[in-house]
This record gives structure tokens, C-alpha cells and sequence, in this order.
């Protein structure tokens, strides 16, 4: 499967790169798919798809949060006042994927990418802007975004950056402080899915629920292909892909909610 996972990292790479949106809502399907092919790995496919999405986003987006720190484009204060939030909603969200069982979490997941695939074809901006919440509002807005995140295998810029932007927050920081947010998660819903898959009678080459050989074909080839969707962005309308993307989210979405 070595082919495919790199085939996999190439797109979700770029398009991670070109729309500003994390690679999960690609990888999740696809590996789900191929490890749904697989005996060893099939009563899992769904829960290690998620895992090792996460995984992959320790390495993928760390590139992208240094660029974005050399620019001055994070809000700090804000990353720091959600970050602890962001982690136990992470740990939180993986323990329901956990409990979830196979089928259910990959309908889970076709809702959330109907949502997203919505939200790029309608575009949907706020009437007006509302003022950032306290302390206490942004922990807890950070524990609802770690955990929808980690559940499905995310960064969260697909919840964060609109949140950002309806309070307010100029569209390059909101981009930046969602990039820095998606660490957090990256970190606390990957070791968290390596615990919770220990002792689970997982095939050889998982860690926890992590699989590596994915992980590994997954992380190498997105971080090549991403700095190419960015150098696109100034060739090609990101509008235009942002419909197309919305569409075929819509059919993954669907797809999975049916069953594949």
C-alpha cells in the first residue's frame, strides 16, 4: 500500500496548502477505504484512520505554523488562552471515538464532511462581527473545537478559521491562529489514540491506533506537496476550487453516511 499512502499525502498535502483547510478530511476517507480492503486491519479502519491523521499533522503542519510565527500572523495570547482546552477536548473526543463503534463513527464523520463541504460552497460569512469571549469562553470554545477535531481526525481550521474570522480577527491571523490552535489537538488526540488502542489486538505496524507504515508514506510526501498548493494559489482562482472540493466533500460525506 506504500503507492497509495504516498498518493494519499501528495493530495491532501496540496490541497492543504492551496485552500488553507488540513489534510484530515482527505486522508480519513481515503485511508479508510484502503484499510477497509485489508482483513488485519478492517475491524479498526475507521478509528486508525482518524489516529493516524492526527499523527501526520505533527509533521505536516509544523512547516506551516513556523512560516506563519516568521510572518507575526499568530495571536499568541489567544493560542495560549485556548490551548488547554483545545488538548482536553482532544482527549476527550478520542475517548468517544474509542467507545464509538466502527460504523457509527464513520457516519460521524460523513456529517461533519457534509458540514464542511456546505460551508465551502455557500461561502457563508457573519452579519456582523461579535466581540472575542473571555478567558473562560475561549477554554471552553477551545474544548468543543479539540474535541469535534480529534473525534474526526482534523486540525480544526475548518472550525476555527470561521469562528475566528465572525469575531472579528483579520483573515491572514485567523489563518495563522488556527494553524497554531491545530498543534495542540495534533499532539493531545494522537497520544491519546496510541493509549487507547494499546492492548486492542491491533495488527503489527500500529501504534496504538496509529499506523505507521501510513503514517510514514502519509507525513513524507504531504510536506512535499504542500508548499506546492501554496505556490498555486497565485495561479489558479481558490474560489473556484474551493466549490469543487465543497462537492466532492459532499460526496465523501454522503458516501460514508450510506456506507462505502
Amino acid at each position: 500500500m506504500w503507492i497509495e499512502f504516498a498518493m494519499i499525502g501528495l493530495l491532501a498535502g496540496y490541497l492543504a496548502g492551496f485552500l488553507g483547510i488540513g489534510g484530515g478530511f482527505v486522508v480519513v476517507p481515503a485511508l479508510t477505504f484502503l484499510l477497509l480492503k485489508d482483513a488485519s486491519t478492517a475491524p479498526w479502519a475507521i478509528h486508525m484512520a482518524v489516529a493516524t491523521s492526527l499523527a501526520t499533522m505533527l509533521v505536516t503542519s509544523l512547516s506551516s505554523l513556523l512560516a506563519h510565527h516568521r510572518k507575526g500572523a499568530i495571536r499568541w495570547p489567544l493560542v495560549r488562552s485556548m490551548a488547554a482546552g483545545l488538548m482536553a477536548g482532544a482527549i476527550s473526543g478520542a475517548v468517544i471515538a474509542d467507545f464509538l463503534q466502527g460504523e457509527a463513527l464513520i457516519r460521524v464523520f460523513g456529517l461533519c464532511a457534509n458540514l464542511a463541504g456546505l460551508q465551502l460552497l455557500l461561502a457563508r460569512q457573519p452579519g456582523s462581527e461579535r466581540s472575542l469571549p473571555g478567558k473562560a469562553g475561549l477554554l471552553g470554545v477551545g474544548g468543543a473545537i479539540g474535541s469535534i477535531s480529534s473525534l474526526i481526525g482534523i486540525g480544526g481550521g475548518a472550525i476555527t478559521v470561521p469562528w475566528l474570522l465572525w469575531h472579528g480577527v483579520r483573515a491572514q491571523n485567523a489563518v495563522a491562529t488556527s494553524a497554531a490552535c491545530g498543534y495542540p489537538i495534533a499532539i493531545a488526540g494522537t497520544l491519546s489514540f496510541i493509549m487507547l488502542g494499546r492492548g486492542g489486538g491491533l495488527p503489527e505496524g500500529a501504534l496504538g491506533y496509529v499506523h505507521l507504515p501510513a503514517f510514514l508514506g502519509i507525513a513524507a510526501t504531504s510536506a512535499l506537496a504542500a508548499p506546492l498548493g501554496v505556490a498555486t494559489v497565485h495561479r489558479l482562482p481558490p474560489k473556484a476550487v474551493k466549490r469543487v472540493f465543497g462537492v466532492f466533500l459532499l460526496f465523501v460525506g454522503t458516501r460514508m453516511m450510506i456506507g462505502f
